[in-house]
């Protein structure tokens, strides 16, 4: 009776050949979260200082192709450098030669007037017909106030 007692208090552990998937589970919420917070701060990445203006935001139901002219005249597409000379063929490798391809050009508050029309001229003697101008809308107080 001694021996049946001491062998039903002693437990044989066994590794099991199970996965713990709590852990794995954890970090991938972690890494969902921090996805969601920082994909809406990778839109464009190419720093420009934006004039102001008192317009509507435009809603486009497609994402749209984004031109940006920095204060030293440096031309990107989306945030790929290129030259104003290339500028046209990539644009119409990019859209397949689709003239009716919404495109946004930034320009920097501080650039010549006539290197925006340059990079707008280019884009319109291409054929396409649907470029715009993109602004940020003023803050309030004095930083509004015209300098």
């Amino acid at each position: 009776m001694d021996n049946g007692g001491a062998r039903r208090g002693r437990r044989v552990y066994r590794p099991r050949a199970e996965i713990n998937v709590t852990p794995f589970v954890d970090v991938m919420l972690v890494l969902l979260i921090v996805f969601m917070v920082t994909a809406p701060l990778l839109t464009v990445g190419v720093p420009v200082d934006l004039p102001q203006t008192q317009g509507q935001n435009v809603s486009e139901p497609e994402e749209p192709l984004v031109v940006t002219v920095t204060r030293e005249g440096q031309v990107y597409v989306q945030e790929t450098p290129v030259e104003l000379d290339n500028l046209v063929a990539m644009l119409v490798a990019i859209t397949d030669a689709n003239p009716e391809a919404r495109i946004y050009v930034r320009g920097d508050r501080q650039l010549a007037y006539g290197r925006v029309l340059e990079v707008m001229g280019a884009i319109n003697t291409a054929g396409f017909t649907r470029v715009a101008l993109v602004a940020e809308l003023p803050t309030e107080g004095p930083a509004a106030e015209p300098e």
